[in-house]
């Protein structure tokens, strides 16, 4: 990294601390993965500016505030098992996996996927699995095993008015999800904590603006590829 990235770097974590960005281990984890790693490569200049970029088929990678916020708001340990839905260029994958054990990230774009299990592996992220299949439904059983109920659960696609309950139902009690949900324009980012099987305790964090979250996959629903 040259001279000026390493001074955006620094620019952007103090920017994260004055908005309200307290946890360390999130701020560690911002500073340490190289964001110009998960954008275009004529991007690669506003790698570490606080803003969502385009990385192809109509996605973005989010706004690095919105990546800690919704980092932060898990409250994750180095003990949870982690589910992300939308795995995107994976820079999410990447704080995700920093500050968790294990990631399970499920992405609808196939092309999205591959590019985001080449850059992961590349910078020797190992702890995380990753899937081509149907988000809104969770992670599937595969071969007879189940990974589910999960610690924490982070969405980067908006529901419409709540999350999808295939998905709700492999949170474990006392776990938490982060997803934005409303429609387009009107989106708020919201925190679920599952305190029992049928209490939920539900916490606005902020206006968001996310890609809409939606079934199926981008090829044949049969060529699921699973990359442990």
């Amino acid at each position: 990294m040259n001279t000026q990235a390493a001074n955006k770097r620094i620019r952007l974590i103090m920017h994260l601390r004055q908005r309200g960005i307290t946890d360390t281990g999130v701020l560690s984890a911002m500073e340490r993965v190289p964001r110009e790693a998960f954008v275009p490569a004529h991007l690669t200049d506003q790698a570490w500016e606080d803003m969502a970029l385009p990385i192809g088929l109509g996605q973005t990678i989010s706004q690095p505030l919105v990546v800690a916020t919704m980092s932060q708001a898990l409250e994750l340990s180095d003990r949870d098992k982690v589910l992300e839905i939308g795995t995107g260029c994976g820079y999410q994958t990447a704080i995700l996996a920093y500050l968790s054990r294990r990631v399970y990230t499920i992405e609808r774009h196939k092309a999205l996927l591959e590019e985001a299990e080449e850059r992961l592996h590349s910078l020797k992220v190992r702890n995380f699995t990753a899937l081509a299949a149907d988000g809104m439904m969770g992670w599937p059983v595969i071969n007879g095993i189940h990974q589910a109920p999960f610690d924490k659960i982070i969405v980067t696609a908006a529901a419409r008015d709540k999350p999808p309950s295939a998905l709700y139902n492999q949170l474990k009690v006392g776990g938490v999800m982060v997803i934005p949900v409303g429609e387009p324009g009107e989106q708020m980012l919201r925190r679920y904590k599952k305190e029992t099987e049928d209490s939920t305790v539900i916490r606005d964090i902020m206006p968001v603006r996310f890609v809409p979250l939606l079934p199926h996959v981008t090829d044949s629903a049969n060529d699921m590829k699973a990359v442990v």
